[in-house]
């Protein structure tokens, strides 16, 4: 695939730059009337979904929020509820007996709503961290329905790429878990590319973040299909990854997305085995968010320009796709090594794309 619209990693952090500066302590609009009030505790509430639908959660965003507060002279309260919607609660209940000056959660199939309302009724203003919540005063994630979009333009690519006609292909959709409410904004985005290219799923199942279970709903599709598929879109590395088990059990190659740029996400791009992942930089969500936090931890009331259909600010930081020629700059941004993906069969494909 070529990659010559592909925006850099310097576009990438110019991008974030541009949101964030829509952000301000002077004026009004975007927040809730309570974040105007200086916060009364300066520690950092944060509630992580789980350490299984994506290894960003505990790699990542972990220590990218928790240096950026304790850099800004606050307190970081960070927990993950492990996939679990009664600790997920429970985890709340404690940060907020201690104190929290905002928090900012990210949504674990709806627990985070009453988590909002519970801490909005006490004053403390709500930032929805990558997936949007209900009832948050602010919402910072990846701009999602471009994630699908990049997606489903690497379906389309791939597909004329190996020189076959979108508009008859045999497309497979596997999307997130719909109770996240980005799974619907991925999977809207690469509808509204594919469609236009005139692709329609032969198969969709369930949609689930679980590598495991896409497999398995994958190989029945396939077999529902006698076998046959031209392409997949597949909403995650984490679940591409179950579908390329099944591919790989089958002798089958095709056009595979994801997103992520997980470890096991780039590798299957270098082999081959999945044609692209979106590239999320999670430091730049992460500043976006704690910046936002420490505004209101100041008891500013920040300007934020853009919003979601249901008002709610939004501050949105620009993805970008990665084939094989790409990731070399996810490694050059730090958030891969070469070492953890030059293994084995791996290595020649790191030196044939200049990974090192």
């Amino acid at each position: 695939m070529k990659k010559s619209s592909l925006i850099s990693l310097a576009a990438v952090a110019s991008v974030s730059a541009l949101m964030l500066a829509g952000c301000s302590s002077s004026g009004g609009g975007g927040g809730s009337s309570d974040t105007g009030t200086p916060a009364a505790n300066s520690r950092a509430c944060v509630i992580l979904p789980d350490a299984a639908s994506s290894p960003r959660w505990e790699g990542m965003d972990r220590p990218a929020l928790e240096k950026a507060f304790t850099d800004a002279g606050f307190e970081a309260d960070i927990q993950n509820a492990q996939g679990d919607t009664s600790k997920y609660a429970t985890i709340a209940d404690q940060q907020l007996s201690k104190g929290c000056g905002v928090m900012v959660l990210v949504d674990y199939n709806g627990a985070a709503v009453a988590v909002a309302a519970k801490a909005k009724g006490e004053g403390i203003p709500v930032i929805a961290y990558d997936r949007p919540i209900e009832g948050a005063d602010y919402y910072v994630s990846f701009d999602n329905e471009k994630v699908g979009e990049l997606q489903g333009q690497s379906i389309v690519d791939g597909l004329k790429a190996e020189g076959k006609d979108p508009a008859t292909a045999i497309v497979v959709y596997m999307g997130g878990d719909p109770a996240d409410g980005n799974a619907k904004m991925f999977h809207d985005g690469a509808v509204k590319i594919m469609s236009a290219a005139g692709i329609k799923p032969a198969q969709e199942p369930p949609g689930v973040w679980d590598g495991d279970k896409s497999a398995t709903n994958f190989e029945q599709a396939l077999t529902a299909l006698g076998g046959k598929v031209d392409a997949v879109w597949v909403a995650n590395d984490t679940n591409a990854a179950g579908v390329i088990t099944i591919l790989d059990k089958n002798g089958l190659k095709v056009p595979v997305s994801g997103q992520d740029a997980s470890v096991a996400g780039l590798q299957n791009v270098l082999l081959g085995k999945q044609t692209a992942t979106v590239w999320k930089h999670v430091p730049d969500e992460a500043a976006a968010a704690s910046d936002l936090a420490v505004k209101l931890l100041k008891g500013e009331t920040p300007t934020v320009d853009m919003k979601l259909a249901d008002g709610t600010p939004y501050i949105a930081v620009t993805p970008v796709l990665v084939g094989p020629d790409m990731v070399k700059e996810v490694v050059a941004a730090g958030d891969a090594t070469a070492a953890e993906l030059c293994t084995g069969e791996v290595a020649a494909a790191c030196t044939a794309n200049g990974v090192q």
